[in-house]
């Protein structure tokens, strides 16, 4: 899902939350992400919080920041629902 969250926040100006099946699943979303990001855009992220055994893995791109989750993580943290004030543009499933 890609949030417009411009007008709730100061932190960034969109979203992107992902969820995978897997802890292989979560690394394998991070990594490619990050390759394409950095291979088709040469576009690194300013940080990078979190790790696939903990479920929920964070990239800053400054203006966009992506959130991948295992979907137990999803749920338990449960963001669509608190930033359900967000503009959603593309949502997937």
């Amino acid at each position: 899902m890609l949030l417009d969250i411009r007008q709730l926040s100061s932190v960034a100006d969109y979203f992107v939350l992902c969820s995978a099946a897997s802890e292989r699943q979560v690394s394998a979303v991070v990594r490619d992400i990050l390759a394409g990001l950095r291979n088709e855009h040469q576009v690194r992220p300013l940080r990078v919080e979190g790790q696939a055994s903990s479920g929920w893995v964070l990239l800053d791109y400054g203006d966009v920041v992506a959130h991948v989750f295992a979907n137990a993580q999803r749920e338990f943290y449960e963001l669509d629902d608190l930033w359900s004030g967000a503009v959603p543009l593309v949502r997937v499933q």
